[in-house]
């Protein structure tokens, strides 16, 4: 069943990546920033994005909520310091399972989680045109 199948049929998840000046750089050593991206695709479409202004984190993923997850109350979580590949994993295998507002998020996960400053919240989650 496709990310875009799943859920009954409403929206997916989405996984927003940043890639820019640190995020999926060479300045970020030690994560093939490709496969990365590949390998949340597989769980969710994926909208690469420019620098979310939050460099100090960098590698950033953010996972907005699906239509029913955000109806149960999901807000989207941000997550930081994503630099190796089972952290990724981790963060599919909770997209898979329904993500923000339908799973509980994973223990492990919540290491990685961070609050944004306003200014960069307010960029990221435009919904792609």
């Amino acid at each position: 069943m496709s990310a875009e199948t799943s859920r009954g049929g409403s929206v997916p998840c989405r996984v927003v990546v940043c890639r820019d000046c640190c995020c999926g750089s060479p300045k970020v050593t030690g994560v093939d920033h490709g496969e990365q991206t590949t390998r949340l695709a597989e769980s969710a479409p994926v909208r690469i994005t420019d620098c979310l202004d939050v460099c100090d984190q960098a590698n950033v993923i953010v996972v907005q909520p699906s239509s029913q997850g955000r109806a149960a109350g999901g807000r989207p979580v941000w997550f930081g310091l994503v630099n190796d590949s089972a952290a990724t994993d981790d963060i599919a295998a909770w997209v898979r399972a329904g993500g923000p507002g339908l799973a509980a998020l994973p223990e492990i996960l919540s290491l990685y989680v961070f609050t944004p400053p306003r200014r960069a919240r307010s960029g990221a989650l435009v919904p792609p045109g």
